[in-house]
């Protein structure tokens, strides 16, 4: 077996172990029942993890193959070179350096978006392990969340990739536990956790960041496209269950930090919660707006939190 064979080998038992770690820990959660639709779902995302890791492992050996017979031809060339005796060398010699050194830059660039790549399918199995999981909901949790956004943050530094972040906020939650209890609060939370990571693409990561609140961080997706997602969602829900949501929505920009990023987002969540609930508003990086003129927003009683 060579070393590309071995590479790929490795990487699909990495996505193997992940999965097999996910369907413990939810069987853990869910009393030994059978696999649900959503650890169905779970298993195609570490299936995906796999092949995507598998594709890269098979692009690095097609660089470094290629990059190795340049080598090759390059050593044959500047030892033909060294037997030769007239003073036109040393020019051969630099026009052969230039010509190995373009593929060599190459294959540098090559192998550095790689690893990027590798970095980012690492944090998708990561998401996997009980470390990151939310132990109520089974999403992940804030630690996975952070990294996630540390991990994206890094990527727009290097390649100028974007990215989006949306933060949900169960409205009347109190109520809710007040009225039915901390019980059927719990389910409630597992409920829209469920509901969100069904409507989040597989390269999203939805989480639940405390309490009452959920995060999706949304690779490659800009402010636009965020807000339908969060406004799909939030009517997603009303429709249903009893229940309605806020949601704040923002982009990355440059000096953003995982801190900044949540921030400029739980300030648009709180104009929302602000302007009746059950609506979203996003933060442009200048002003909090509204993604609609008007949105829907049920009757408050006095005094209601």
């Amino acid at each position: 077996m060579d070393s590309s064979s071995i590479s790929i080998v490795a990487t699909l038992a990495l996505a193997v172990m992940a999965t097999l770690g996910y369907l413990v820990g939810h069987r853990r959660r869910t009393g030994g029942d059978a696999v649900t639709l959503r650890s169905r779902r779970e298993v195609r995302r570490a299936q995906g993890v796999g092949e995507e890791l598998e594709r890269i492992a098979q692009t690095i050996h097609r660089n470094l193959s290629r990059h190795g017979r340049s080598l090759s031809k390059f050593k044959q060339r500047v030892g033909e070179l060294g037997t030769r005796q007239h003073g036109a060398t040393w020019r051969e010699l630099c026009r052969e350096a230039g010509e190995i050194l373009t593929p060599t830059l190459r294959l540098t660039t090559q192998l550095a978006g790689a690893y990027d790549q590798i970095r980012q399918q690492i944090n998708h199995l990561m998401s996997f392990t009980e470390v990151r999981t939310d132990a109520l909901t089974g999403i992940a949790n804030r630690r996975a969340l952070d990294e996630s956004l540390a991990s994206q943050l890094a990527l727009m530094s290097r390649y100028q990739t974007g990215f989006s972040v949306a933060i949900f906020d169960i409205d009347h939650f109190k109520d809710v536990n007040d009225a039915q209890g901390h019980l059927h609060g719990d389910r409630v939370l597992q409920h829209v956790a469920e509901l969100l990571d069904d409507s989040a693409r597989e390269t999203d990561v939805a989480g639940r960041y405390g309490g009452e609140e959920f995060l999706v961080v949304m690779p490659r997706t800009d402010l636009e496209g965020a807000s339908i997602f969060a406004d799909r969602f939030r009517l997603k829900l009303q429709e249903q269950t009893a229940l309605t949501i806020s949601a704040g929505v923002t982009f990355a920009v440059d000096g953003d930090t995982p801190d900044s990023v949540v921030a400029r987002a739980d300030a648009a969540l709180y104009r929302a919660k602000a302007a009746g609930r059950n609506r979203v508003f996003r933060h442009t990086g200048e002003q909090v707006e509204p993604i609609h003129e008007e949105a829907p927003a049920p009757a408050e009683e006095a005094g209601s939190p």
